[in-house]
C-alpha cells in the first residue's frame, strides 16, 4: 500500500493501520500501525499466529520483511526519509541510513535491498548495507512504484521508464547495469510485479483495464488479459503464484481476479469443434480487416477466477500461497481483515471464502506466539546516517553504535552485517536457538 495514499487519514488511520504487504514467498504478513509494526505467520487456515509485534518507532508507513528471516526494514511516517533495519528476534536495530526524500518503497531480496525516492533509486548489497549504485534523475514515480525479483541468482529490477506513458525500465542490480526498455502500456503505470524465478514481469496501467506480461530478460510480451471495460480502477497489487502459472490481481473495487497463464494450442478448437470454437475461427479470420486496438481486444483472455469482496474503494493487497497443501487467494485489506479464499485450479470460478481473520482490535492486548526476546539495548535510538558519510567512508566498517549486535559477538566481521545463514534457502525456525550461530573468520 502506497505511504503517500494514506497520509491523509481514513479508515487505515482510524483502525491504526498503515499499510500492509506479504514477504517474499507469502509465509508472512507484515501490518503497519499507529504504534508500530506486527508480522503474522500465514502458514494455516484457521489460526493467525503474530510472532511479533514492533514498537520501536510509530506510524509505520513501509514494513518489509526478508523472506522468514529476522530481518525487517522499517519506515515511519513521522521520519520518512530514514530506514531502519531491524533483528526484531533480538529487539535489536542492525542500522539506519538518511536519504535526500522521503522514502516511497523498499524492496528486498537475499542479495540486494532497494529504496526507492520519487526521482532516485538506491541499490544496496544487503549484507553489508554498503551503497553499489544511486540511480539518479528517473521519471517522477509519486507512488515509489518498483517490483525487485526475489531471485537473487539476477535480482532484476523494474519500475517507470516515463511518467507519461506506461514504459518499464528493467535493470540488472547484481551487475548493476540496464536489461532492456519496454513499452508494456499507452498510460502510465500502476503495477508492477515479478515471477519467483524472475523470468516473467507483469505490468497495470492507471487505467487498469489491461494487464501484460512480458519475458525476462528479453522484454517480449507473452499474455494479455483483460481485468474490465466498463471502468477504469486503480490496480493495488498483482501477485503471481509460485509456479507462476497464475496471477492475481486486485483493485479498489469489490473483485479481485484470477489469470491463468497458458498458452492455447493451434489444434485446440480443431479437437474441440464447439460453437465457441467456431465463432472464435470467425473472430480470427475477420480481425485481419479489422483496427488494432479492436483486434488486440479480441486476443486478450478474461479472468479464470474471481472473488467478490464485501467492501470496495478499500486498500488491499492479494497474494496466492500454498497453505496447508492447497492453493488459496490471501487478499490483506484495510478494513484490518485477512481473508483467505479456497482456489479452484482446474475449474477456477467464484472462489470460496474459509476465513477471516481480524488483524488488528483497538485497545486488546495481543499475545505473541514466540518465545521470549530480550529486551532493546536502551530507549534511544541512533542519529541518522546520511549518505555522504555513507559514501565517503566506503572502506570503514559499520561502528558499533549502529550495529547493536547483529551477530552473536556484537559486532561484523570480514564486513558483513547481516551472517550468512539469514539468507539460507528454505524456511527458518524462530524459535530455533541455532539459527544464529557466531560468524567464523
Amino acid at each position: 500500500m502506497d505511504p503517500q495514499d494514506e497520509a491523509d487519514g481514513g479508515p487505515e488511520m482510524l483502525r491504526g493501520f498503515i499499510c500492509a504487504s506479504f514477504n517474499q514467498d507469502t509465509t508472512s504478513l507484515s501490518v503497519g500501525t499507529k504504534t508500530g509494526y506486527r508480522l503474522f505467520s500465514v502458514t494455516a487456515v484457521d489460526k493467525l499466529d503474530c510472532i511479533h509485534e514492533g514498537v520501536e518507532c510509530p506510524d509505520v508507513c513501509i514494513v518489509e520483511r526478508l523472506f522468514s528471516s529476522s530481518l525487517v526494514v522499517v519506515v515511519s511516517q513521522s521520519v520518512p526519509r530514514r530506514m531502519n533495519v531491524y533483528h526484531f528476534k533480538k529487539g535489536t536495530e542492525i542500522c539506519n541510513y538518511s536519504y535526500t526524500n522521503n522514502i516511497l518503497s523498499v524492496r528486498l531480496n537475499r542479495q540486494r535491498l532497494v529504496v526507492c525516492l520519487e526521482e532516485s533509486i538506491y541499490i544496496h548489497n544487503i549484507k553489508d548495507m554498503k551503497l553499489l549504485k544511486t540511480l539518479l534523475n528517473t521519471p517522477t514515480n509519486p507512488s515509489g512504484l518498483c517490483a525487485l525479483s526475489v531471485n537473487h541468482g539476477n535480482s532484476f529490477l523494474a519500475y517507470p521508464g516515463s511518467a507519461t506513458i506506461g514504459e518499464i525500465t528493467v535493470y540488472d542490480a547484481n551487475n548493476l547495469s540496464t536489461v532492456t526498455l519496454i513499452q508494456a502500456h499507452a498510460s502510465p503505470l500502476a503495477a508492477l510485479t515479478f515471477n519467483a524465478s524472475g523470468t516473467k514481469l507483469a505490468s497495470a496501467s492507471e487505467k487498469g483495464t489491461v494487464i501484460r506480461v512480458f519475458s525476462i530478460p528479453e522484454g517480449q510480451r507473452l499474455f494479455e488479459f483483460r481485468r474490465g471495460m466498463k471502468r477504469y480502477v486503480s490496480i493495488s497489487s498483482l501477485s503471481f503464484s509460485a509456479d507462476a502459472q497464475f496471477l492475481c490481481a486486485s483493485s479498489n473495487t469489490e473483485t479481485v481476479h484470477i489469470f491463468k497463464l497458458e498458452q492455447h494450442s493451434p489444434n485446440q478448437e480443431e479437437e474441440s469443434p464447439t460453437w465457441s470454437a467456431y465463432v472464435g475461427k470467425m473472430f480470427t479470420a475477420a480481425s485481419t480487416y479489422l483496427p488494432a486496438q479492436v483486434t488486440d481486444m479480441m486476443h486478450q483472455d478474461r479472468a479464470f477466477a474471481t472473488v467478490r469482496l464485501n467492501m470496495f474503494g478499500l486498500k488491499n493487497i492479494c497474494a496466492l500461497a500454498m497453505v496447508q497443501k492447497l492453493p488459496r487467494l490471501l487478499v490483506a485489506s484495510s478494513d484490518g481483515y485477512l481473508y483467505i479464499y479456497n482456489v479452484d485450479p482446474q475449474d477456477g470460478g467464484e472462489c470460496v471464502l474459509v476465513q477471516k481473520h481480524r488483524l488488528f482490535d483497538d485497545g486488546e492486548e495481543h499475545s505473541e506466539h514466540k518465545e521470549d526476546q530480550p529486551p532493546a539495548e536502551g530507549s534511544h535510538q541512533p542519529a541518522g546516517q546520511s549518505y555522504a558519510a555513507t559514501v565517503a567512508l566506503p572502506s570503514s566498517p559499520p561502528s558499533s553504535t549502529t550495529l547493536l549486535g547483529y551477530s552473536e559477538e556484537g559486532g561484523a566481521q570480514k564486513g558483513d552485517v547481516i551472517p550468512e545463514h539469514e539468507f539460507a534457502e528454505g524456511t527458518l525456525c524462530l524459535d530455533d536457538e541455532n539459527e544464529f550461530p557466531p560468524i567464523s573468520n
